[in-house]
């Protein structure tokens, strides 16, 4: 049987074609006028990538260690290329050209529509559900902070899930393609906290899959899908064998990894991961977007009570008109939020009617990934459960923020909402159908009316306010909570009567398929336009935010090898100075262990000490001996030229310390760094190095590369030389005089050298095997992905026209 295309083609092309004028039209600034979407994780990026990036443009190479942030670390989860590497084009292809990031929710739409068609939903009912999940407003929010990363491995997760599910449906090769496909972007945007989210989402599915059908199936059936899905994944990895190559050897000695001090924990600190913690009654947002008042800074409508309460106390206009824009309205449990977890009511609807009337393998795969998630989100909310995983489920206390787990959730509930309205659809049952309306609506309904009965509205903010301006804020929020309460309740009872009409055989599919896509995106669009409107879009960011200061030309001048300090960003909040200095801060996740240590038990004090002695009127350079180390020359602490302040006794590039000071712990070694000299003395940690001894001479910077340091040194004694590099024992090699000699750890982080009697050069280079070894069959791996799914396309096209 041929295809047809009206009834075959048509209906994908027409979804196709909705999701791409959806994404254009939401975002036509971007689109049509080449304007930015405001992010400040991008803008902190982008200073700290600028470095690999001028590098990469300048010589069509890859930089893979850089100076600009924390004194120096790999580029790894920075800005990491490869020659060869087809996933970018992969993506432009698939996504129809669309510029990045927004892409990412164009082929979230593609994805969720697969999978749901792979689950026997007819496409009409499948667009909605697509624009539902990739328009929640959890990846608006995430788009909004430049979460880019985040969101496009949140938008491949449906199209991992239609893989696995085509493979067990039996068209085995199409699914492992789809999977090998969507796992080898994932990876490639290197979020492994959602990665993880996938993996037990996959392992939900395929437990359910193995319980239900060993049976019937037989193990021969699901072994063969389940070895086809193996192989998918082995390609995936392949094609990313660089990044994880790289990764993992990086991890280990990131704050993600063993830690280093003895008496600190490996992984993050609980209290940190667990520092976004939804709360338990915030789920409710998933039905009323405003339960909580929206975000921490969200506009209140005109003459609302604030206003009024405002306006009472003679303030200026400007004055009103500021705080009604960005209002503290969210009382929830977090530190803040930039606004709710929102996908709909509509689909929390329908994944409830899932609950009567969706096939129970679905229901069981589906209900527990909804379950599961909102427990993990929960966090300290639920501590019995969450802290037990923490502290025992492998790999997990390398995460934080467990709100993201929400997206598990708001990938779920659509696809049980949409196998839930095929299946009454086709049966017509009104019971069930009821049952889930009185619930949802019946909820919305009690919180329109009576919501002041059962809540406060007190938020942490609320301290910092008189009491006459808290009382007008919890008014708004009440209203603020009624009014979404109304609205929710209106859109589950238009969609209600659209099912009803249907069931009744009043209106046709179409029309019901029709009034649920235009009520899912009315619904979605107008809470997302809230958060991310056309005032989020600037012509350019980075040049006002990144343009050159009086300070940053003061600084310019010198030509020489140093550090900057900024004290205006602190050490690990920004990275503005790292776009054109090596800095000393910088803004990154996954920072060298080592570094965060010294920042934690060193650095900070040293610069709490330094600041208030010069506040007071002293300049105390030689109380500041780490940062010394680590060869800050200037401080920064302003935009003004005399906000520059250098540093007469930072100890260079590299000294020759005369004095060792043995130490056998990594503890003791970071208690004894602030005590000593840094420029004539240096700790060694005899247990890993050795007894080593102090030599005499001197030792300059001859050259600098990227990723290669050239010096001279003349001895008149041979022994430790210091150089103010980080130290980091995978990939970088020194030689002396051209023959390799091994670089030691000393004071903490820095590198050691035990260099002989005598005029020598010293080349450090790095060369890591995990880049250059791994670069040609990630590359293999990468094309034999694209030749499995056009294989699978052909086949599953040539099946069809078969039967």
């Amino acid at each position: 049987m041929k295809l047809n295309f009206q009834k075959d083609l048509l209906p994908h092309l027409l979804g196709i074609l909705l999701f791409y004028l959806i994404v254009v039209l939401y975002f036509s600034p971007m689109v049509f006028d080449g304007k930015i979407i405001f992010q400040g994780d991008i803008l902190q990026w982008e200073g700290s990538a600028k470095a690999v990036l001028d590098y990469r443009a300048e010589t069509g190479e890859q930089l893979l260690w850089t100076n600009s942030m924390f004194g120096g670390m790999p580029t790894y989860f920075i800005s990491l290329e490869f020659p060869g590497d087809i996933t970018n084009l992969l993506i432009s292809i698939l996504t129809l050209g669309l510029p990045h990031p927004i892409n990412g929710l164009f082929f979230g739409m593609l994805g969720m529509y697969i999978l749901l068609l792979s689950y026997g939903v007819r496409p009409i009912y499948s667009v909605a559900g697509a624009i539902a999940f990739s328009f929640n407003t959890y990846n608006l929010l995430s788009l909004e902070a430049g979460h880019n990363a985040k969101i496009w491995a949140v938008c491949l997760i449906p199209f991992i899930i239609a893989g696995i599910h085509l493979a067990f449906e039996r068209k085995r090769i199409l699914g492992a393609a789809l999977l090998a496909l969507g796992l080898l972007l994932q990876l490639k945007f290197n979020h492994l906290q959602i990665t993880y989210y996938t993996l037990i989402i996959s392992v939900i599915y395929v437990l359910v899959r193995l319980i239900f059908d060993w049976k019937k199936e037989g193990f021969g059936n699901l072994s063969k899908s389940l070895g086809f899905l193996v192989l998918g994944a082995i390609l995936a990895v392949g094609g990313n064998l660089g990044r994880l190559a790289t990764a993992f050897e990086y991890s280990p000695y990131s704050t993600r990894g063993k830690a280093t001090l003895e008496t600190a924990k490996a992984g993050l600190d609980s209290e940190y991961a667990f520092g976004w913690s939804n709360g338990v009654l915030e789920t409710l947002t998933l039905i009323i977007p405003d339960f909580y008042g929206g975000g921490s800074n969200t506009p209140l409508p005109k003459d609302s009570e604030s206003e009024k309460a405002l306006r009472s106390q003679g303030l200026d206009p400007s004055q009103i008109n500021g705080f009604i824009q960005s209002a503290p309205t969210y009382w929830g449990d977090q530190p803040f939020t930039g606004g709710p977890i929102y996908g709909s009511v509509i689909l929390v609807f329908l994944a409830i009617l899932g609950f009567w009337v969706a096939p129970k393998e679905s229901l069981i795969t589906f209900g527990t990934v909804i379950i599961l998630s909102l427990m993990l989100s929960w966090g300290k909310n639920l501590g019995w459960f969450n802290y037990l995983l923490f502290d025992y489920l492998p790999g997990y206390n390398k995460f934080r923020a467990v709100s993201m787990a929400l997206g598990m959730t708001l990938f779920a509930i659509p696809v049980l909402g949409m196998i839930a309205l095929e299946r009454i659809s086709e049966k017509g049952e009104l019971r069930p159908l009821l049952i889930s309306v009185g619930i949802v609506a019946g909820l919305t309904l009690i919180l329109a009316v009576a919501s002041g009965a059962f809540f406060r509205f007190e938020g942490a903010a609320d301290a910092n306010f008189p009491d006459w301006l808290v009382s007008a804020l919890k008014a708004d929020r009440k209203a603020m909570l009624s009014a979404s309460a109304w609205k929710s309740f209106a859109f589950i009872a238009v969609a209600l009567g659209l099912i009803y009409f249907q069931i009744k055989g009043k209106i046709s599919d179409l029309i019901l398929g029709l009034g649920l896509i235009a009520l899912v995106t009315l619904d979605v669009w107008t809470i997302n336009r809230r958060y991310l409107n056309q005032e989020s879009f600037q012509g350019n960011p980075s040049r006002q935010f990144f343009a050159e200061t009086a300070a940053d030309k003061v600084i310019e001048a010198d030509q020489g090898y140093f550090r900057v300090l900024p004290l205006t960003e602190g050490l690990t909040q920004g990275a503005r100075t790292s776009y054109r200095f090596q800095s000393l801060g910088g803004y990154h996740g996954a920072k060298l262990r080592r570094y965060q240590d010294l920042v934690d038990n060193q650095l900070q004090f040293e610069l709490q000490e330094f600041i208030q002695k010069a506040q007071e009127g002293t300049f105390d350079w030689e109380g500041i001996g780490v940062i010394n180390m680590l060869n800050a020359k200037y401080l920064i602490a302003g935009s003004d030229a005399n906000s520059v302040f250098e540093n007469p006794l930072a100890n260079g590039a590299a000294w020759i310390p005369s004095e060792l000071v043995s130490v056998t712990t990594n503890q003791e070694e970071m208690d004894r760094l602030g005590e000593i000299n840094t420029k004539t003395q240096a700790t060694i940690n005899t247990e890993e190095f050795g007894q080593k001894t102090a030599g005499a001479g001197q030792i300059s910077l001859a050259s600098t590369a990227p990723n290669q340091l050239t010096y001279k040194a003349e001895m008149s004694k041979g022994g430790l030389a210091v150089f103010s590099e980080i130290y980091y024992p995978e990939g970088w090699t020194a030689t002396i005089d051209g023959k390799e000699s091994p670089i030691l750890r000393v004071n903490y982080l820095l590198r050691g050298l035990e260099v002989p009697e005598g005029s020598h050069e010293i080349v450090f280079t790095f060369a890591p095997s995990s880049y250059y070894s791994t670069k040609t069959p990630m590359v293999i791996f990468q094309y034999l992905i694209a030749v499995g799914l056009i294989a699978g396309i052909f086949l599953t096209y040539r099946e069809k026209n078969a039967v």
